[in-house]
Formats: C-alpha cells, sequence, structure tokens
C-alpha cells in the first residue's frame, strides 16, 4: 500500500529502501516536487524557445539560432531534472547537479542581463530577469527540500 506526502507526492516503498552514500534519507516529498515542478517549467520554457525561436527573436532581440539552441539545452536539462525527481529517492548526486545547475543559470542570466550581452530588447531583458528569479526560486526550493530530508532522517 503506497502512502503520500502533505504535497500529495507518494511516498517511496518502506519495505526495501535503497541503500548506497548517494540516497537521500527521510522525507524527500518536497524535494521530489521542487524537482518535478522545475522539469515541466525548463521544459515548457525549452519548447516555446525552440518552437518560437523565429517569432520572438525581434521581440526579445535574442538571435533565433541562440533561442533555438537554448531551446534545445532547456528540453535536454528539463529530462535530467524529471528523471531525478522521478525517483522514489532523489540521488543526491543528482539533486546537487540540478541545484548547482540552476545556480550557474541564474549567474549567468543576471550577468547577461546587466551588461547586455546579446543586446536584448527591454523586453528581453525583462524576460531573461523573470526566468532567471524563477530558477533561483527553484534552487532554492530544492536546496530547502534537500535539507528537510536530511533533517527528517536525523
Amino acid at each position: 500500500m503506497s502512502s503520500s506526502d502533505s504535497f500529495g507526492v507518494p511516498a517511496p516503498s518502506r519495505t526495501s529502501p535503497p541503500t548506497g552514500a548517494g540516497v537521500l534519507r527521510g522525507d524527500t516529498g518536497l524535494l521530489r516536487l521542487a524537482l518535478r515542478l522545475d522539469a515541466v517549467a525548463t521544459g515548457a520554457v525549452g519548447a516555446a524557445a525552440l518552437i518560437g525561436c523565429a517569432a520572438l527573436d525581434s521581440a526579445l532581440g535574442l538571435p533565433a539560432a541562440f533561442l533555438a539552441g537554448i531551446g534545445v539545452f532547456l528540453v535536454l536539462y528539463a529530462l535530467f531534472v524529471a528523471r531525478a525527481g522521478s525517483a522514489p529517492v532523489p540521488d543526491r548526486g543528482a539533486v546537487w547537479v540540478v541545484i548547482g545547475g540552476n545556480l550557474a543559470w541564474f549567474a549567468l542570466s543576471a550577468v547577461t542581463a546587466a551588461a547586455g550581452w546579446l543586446g536584448p530588447t527591454g523586453l528581453g531583458t525583462v524576460m531573461i530577469v523573470i526566468q532567471a528569479v524563477a530558477v533561483l526560486g527553484f534552487a532554492d526550493l530544492q536546496f530547502y527540500g534537500l535539507r528537510r530530508a536530511r533533517e527528517s532522517a536525523a
């Protein structure tokens, strides 16, 4: 019989818990939810950039080829994040890769917006900043979920 946590995410089976150094113990419901939400948002932004790159280039002031490349990267990254979030017990190393990737994306986006790299329009700069703040929020939520899992295992 399967149970779920307060976020509606099914709890991992208690009959045969995974073992190993990279395995988290404790309540991973919030962490898995944060990873899944990140995967959906990242995949949606990546698909929009890939599908709409020709239409968005003039509005955002970003080259269509750049948007298409970012779109492909984000879709692939979303698949990695989704895989990490779909595990009954997320791998600690994979979670740290996601958190680190999100922090790096935030930093590069902030510098890109502040320096005006690639010559974005005003709308393009606003979009860069909005997605950067969202990515930072996912990293923060994932870090909190990771810490919560550690604390609940103690």
